[in-house]
């Protein structure tokens, strides 16, 4: 018994571009949709969405049927918000509004075995074949092929960078190009040259430091980002696609 790899990573490691999109709907069949139709990876999230943890659970495996990865957005809170969804074996989680060098070796020590962190063992869920995969296989696989996505969203972190591309332990730094235009106090203001440099420099550190640049786009945007250095574009979301077909189909009684 072994530990399904990582699509995304298994991607990336080859140097290619991993697709993601974003369900925001607490349905398996709408991950399930997703997941058949292709992409890479499909990000669930527990941030701003009520999902529950038995619904998490459904669309991870919805997704698993096509070899689809999930990456879950946890909520920011303790060790178990950010271990849970990895249990439900979920590819990655990524923790949002991390703020400094010390955030990011905290979530280090909590989401990583031995011998990088101390993320609590247990492999009695669907990630360890409920205790059927022998733990130091475990151990390994989990290190290996589950990665770890810290979200760059404010200018605080900033000075810390390189720092934290450096850590063991994090696979890849996610640019959030919303909270982050709030941040430097002009929301929603996209034109911000300080937003564009900052995409730029978060490209330029990872690919420095050995890691993975992640962050949103439209489908327009996709070729200006790969060749800015990033290797995971998440490019909508269910709700904009739902929304805007049902807007079209209104259309015909206007």
């Amino acid at each position: 018994m072994q530990m399904r790899s990582s699509r995304v990573l298994s991607k990336m490691r080859q140097g290619e571009l991993a697709s993601c999109i974003k369900i925001n709907l607490g349905c398996p069949r709408s991950t399930e949709i997703a997941a058949m139709c292709g992409f890479d990876c499909v990000w669930l999230d527990m941030e701003h969405v009520p999902n529950d943890w038995v619904t998490i659970e459904h669309q991870i495996r919805s997704a698993k049927i096509y070899d689809t990865d999930t990456l879950v957005r946890v909520a920011r809170g303790s060790y178990s918000d950010y271990i849970k969804p990895l249990e439900a074996d979920a590819a990655g989680i990524m923790v949002p509004h991390l703020m400094s060098l010390a955030d990011a070796k905290n979530v280090v020590r909590q989401c990583r075995f031995h011998p990088i962190g101390r993320r609590p063992l247990d492999g009695g869920n669907s990630d360890g074949s409920f205790c059927m995969i022998d733990i130091d296989e475990y151990i390994e696989s989990a290190n290996r092929e589950r990665f770890i996505i810290v979200q760059i969203e404010d200018p605080e972190p900033l000075d810390d960078l390189e720092a934290i591309a450096e850590l063991p332990g994090i696979d890849m730094i996610f640019f959030g190009p919303g909270d982050f235009s709030q941040g430097i106090g002009t929301p929603g203001q996209w034109d911000n040259p300080l937003i564009a440099a900052t995409r730029r420099r978060i490209a330029e550190v990872c690919q420095a430091k050995g890691k993975f640049a992640g962050t949103v786009g439209g489908p327009g945007a996709v070729t200006e980002l790969r060749e800015m250095g990033y290797q995971f574009i998440s490019v909508g979301a269910d709700v904009v696609a739902l929304s805007l077909y049902y807007k079209e189909m209104l259309k015909a009684f206007s």
